[in-house]
């Protein structure tokens, strides 16, 4: 009978280290999957609103197409049309459409 309880309480302990190494495994596989490639989009994000120039043609978050007129620490002016030019804060810069030809 007390070989019983000894072989019990050797599994029960072995269970929870299997949990403990399981959830180890998902917790890496959450890091690689949607951690760490949200983690390299925002670096990109914030390299390209770091290296706009006057002329680049971008798109804002509120779907703004305009051409960047002048660059300052903050914020773009974005000239949107003949002499109309927007205040636009450089987090809300999310595209670069310089290579895209302009659709007629």
């Amino acid at each position: 009978m007390n070989f019983n309880v000894v072989f019990l309480q050797a599994e029960g302990a072995s269970g929870n280290w299997s949990f403990l190494i399981m959830m180890g495994l998902i917790f890496v596989v959450m890091y690689f999957f949607m951690i760490r490639p949200q983690q390299k989009k925002q670096k990109e994000l914030a390299k390209f609103r770091n290296t706009l120039a006057k002329g680049d043609k971008i798109v804002t978050i509120g779907g703004i197409y305009g051409v960047v007129a002048e660059v300052k620490e903050a914020y773009i002016l974005v000239e949107v049309d003949n002499n109309v030019k927007l205040r636009i804060d450089k987090s809300a810069i999310v595209k670069d459409i310089t290579d895209i030809p302009a659709q007629k």
